[in-house]
């Protein structure tokens, strides 16, 4: 949007300099003005990448400056339509301090919004983060711009995920997949069955969720792996899902499901690195814990789908059609939802409806 400010952060090495530079060589093939500023690298490092990336990436205009002043006169003079800095943190204004410093970041940044929003340029700058994933440099940073991305990944995986976490103009929950290949990031058009080709059929402890990323909906395989504890304090490790909803989750699976996880360590991980907060995940969790703990797979065709209460009752979900189109697609035709959907998607074929945790427990034990 012209004049807007978004601020791009990501993990070191997963590409979000390359993510950058093919969106900006795209904009100034389709006609757009664009203006590539680096403060960490060269115009022969920068040159590198573009020639890797191929197309119009080595016609951008381009400066290598670690001052802001000369990055907002190029600017001046190009009068881009679409600006890019990498990095916030490497470009300093004289007299505000050291760059990537507190009052250097702030005061970097009030330069380049007050340009953007004087001259509708619309502006990205990229951020590095700390090793706790949260953006580097002081809060307000986040507050000055206009929209937040997180371009994240495992940096050995094929895959990148780009979310936002702010936006002034839309939705936060939308999501786009990338792959990385030799020659950049190419996009992943249907991301819903992106990680469930090598899950296995005969193991316990594996499920598949369908989660809503605005209005995406995306299949995610859930693992679980539960154990006796060998030592005095059991352990509960997650990645990917929320460890606070976890440990709701294990309460009600032991309370209500008569799944006896207290003395059990319990590791759950999200396939593929991905992250869900979307509380319709819930039964696919405690259909892998159970089956983890059973020792009866699931099989390779079902997809579980519901929010679980606390009293074991299973709740309704928001696009249901949606995510239960999404598994078709991937091939998978056992979708079990909550009671709540049956008058709306009960003459859907393969479609089954559970109404309590015990349910599904049942259900599991007869695989």
């Amino acid at each position: 949007m012209p004049g807007s400010v978004a601020l791009l952060g990501g993990t070191p090495g997963i590409g979000k300099s390359t993510l950058l530079l093919q969106i900006a060589a795209e904009m100034h093939r389709s006609g757009v003005t664009v203006l590539y500023a680096s403060g960490e690298e060269s115009r022969d490092q920068v040159r590198l990448r573009a020639d890797r990336l191929g197309g119009s990436a080595g016609a951008l205009p381009f400066i290598a400056s670690d001052r802001i002043e000369d990055v907002i006169d190029a600017a001046e003079q190009v009068r881009p339509q679409f600006l890019c800095v990498d990095s916030i943190q490497t470009v300093a204004a004289p007299g505000a301090g050291t760059p990537g410093g507190v009052s250097q970041v702030r005061e970097s940044a009030a330069r380049l919004q007050e340009f953007a929003k004087r001259t509708a340029t619309a502006t990205v700058l990229v951020g590095h983060v700390t090793k706790g994933g949260a953006l580097a440099g002081p809060r307000t940073l986040e507050h000055v711009v206009d929209v937040v991305l997180h371009f994240e990944g495992p940096r050995a995986a094929e895959f990148r995920f780009l979310r936002s976490s702010k936006n002034r103009f839309g939705s936060v929950d939308e999501i786009a997949a990338f792959r990385m290949t030799e020659t950049g990031l190419d996009s992943v058009e249907d991301p819903s069955g992106l990680f469930l080709s090598d899950r296995p059929d005969d193991i316990g402890g594996s499920a598949v969720a369908v989660s809503i990323h605005g209005s995406q909906p995306l299949l995610t395989e859930i693992q679980a792996l539960t154990c006796a504890a060998r030592f005095g304090s059991p352990q509960r490790m997650s990645t990917g899902f929320p460890p606070r909803r976890l440990a709701i989750l294990l309460a009600v699976l032991e309370r209500r499901g008569g799944i006896p996880l207290g003395a059990s360590d319990v590791f759950l991980n999200v396939v593929g690195g991905g992250r869900l907060t979307d509380t319709g995940t819930d039964l696919a969790v405690v259909g892998a814990l159970a089956s983890s703990y059973l020792d009866r797979p699931l099989g390779r065709g079902s997809v579980l789908v519901a929010e679980v209460g606390l009293g074991g009752e299973l709740r309704g979900v928001s696009a249901p059609e949606a995510r239960v189109r999404a598994a078709r697609r991937a091939g998978l035709k056992d979708v079990i939802l909550p009671g709540a959907h049956r008058n709306a998607l009960g003459t859907l074929p393969g479609i089954r409806f559970m109404e309590h945790v015990g349910e599904l427990i049942d259900w599991v034990r007869s695989t």
